[in-house]
């Protein structure tokens, strides 16, 4: 495990558009909710300190956050006042991590990966502040990032509606994905002040605050443009299920898994399948599933937290 850092996970949004009734966050992406994939990224990237701030709803977030066979610590935002003041929030768990790394993720992000956390890690060995881009076909509403001339460092972030037509036209893009000193960021913390226009305070505006100390901030592209997307509806939601539903069926195919027909196949992320297995249309395959090789499953059957040997054929009942 990475002693070297830790994470903390933004999870306090209500999700009102979803109209669920729960913590946007549990939203499912391929049967698992959407912070699960989060926090899987930052154990696989061998981290093991994890706190999770909560918000609207926390009871449903907290109950969930207890059924995971690990500890992850958590802190209320009882005031939505921004991503700062969410950060802030967490001043305890950053206090007890001091002299590390800490990662800042967003609960609804649910395609950032072990190997970008890993390798953003490392880059930022010499620097207070990382920023996580990404490259985008469609940058609208995201903030561009805007680099120094070294062309590593990190000038400014600028959002949106304060971008002019020449910045708009910057394809790279605040993933919502950052790794500071935690003694730097503590610091910085400290001296944010709340926007005149919102009264929230943001994250981002620690990013000047480094660097009037002199401090130095980059800017770390990763290679997968989905580190950005999250999921506001049920329609985004939607979008995000078909990205991770194909993805899987790619990587399942690439290893040898036959699967003649796409149509209406859904693997969870969890699921290990044996090579030269078919899987036939309709199937579902969801949580802790070992799958031999030289199987049949399907068509049209549900094939949940099992174990099934090689050479075994699962069909519908008759």
């Amino acid at each position: 495990m990475q002693n070297n850092a830790c994470a903390v996970i933004l999870a306090g949004g209500e999700g009102k558009r979803m109209k669920s009734g729960r913590p946007k966050v549990l939203a499912q992406v391929l049967f698992k909710p959407m912070i699960e994939w989060v926090i899987d990224a930052v154990r696989e990237a061998g981290i093991s300190d994890i706190c999770v701030v909560t918000g609207s709803k926390r009871e449903y977030l907290e109950e969930y956050l207890h059924t995971l066979p690990f500890e992850v610590e958590t802190v209320f935002q009882s005031e939505r006042l921004g991503t700062g003041h969410a950060v802030m929030t967490a001043a305890g768990f950053l206090e007890k991590n001091r002299g590390k790394k800490v990662f800042i993720l967003s609960g609804d992000a649910p395609f950032i990966s072990a190997d970008t956390l890993a390798a953003a890690l490392e880059a930022s060995s010499e620097s207070a502040g990382t920023v996580v881009s990404a490259e985008v076909e469609d940058p609208f509403g995201y903030g561009r990032m805007i680099r120094q001339e070294d062309g590593i460092s990190l000038k400014c972030i600028v959002e949106e509606k304060e971008a002019t037509d020449e910045i708009r036209r910057i394809h790279e893009v605040n993933s919502g994905v950052y790794c500071f000193d935690c003694d730097a960021l503590l610091n910085a913390l400290g001296r944010l002040t709340k926007s005149p226009k919102t009264g929230e305070y943001y994250l981002t505006d620690t990013i000047e605050i480094l660097q009037k100390d002199g401090l130095k901030v980059i800017a770390f592209k990763a290679e997968n443009a989905d580190s950005v997307l999250g999921a506001n509806d049920c329609i985004q939601l939607a979008r995000l299920n078909e990205i991770a539903r194909r993805r899987i069926l790619e990587n399942h195919m690439k290893n040898g898994v036959v699967i003649p027909c796409t149509e209406g196949v859904m693997i969870g992320k969890d699921a290990a399948i044996g090579a030269n297995t078919v899987i036939l249309p309709s199937t579902i395959i969801r949580g802790k599933v070992n799958i031999g090789s030289f199987c049949e499953l399907g068509p049209a059957v549900i094939i949940e937290n099992t174990d099934i040997p090689d050479n075994t054929a699962v069909h519908p009942a008759q």
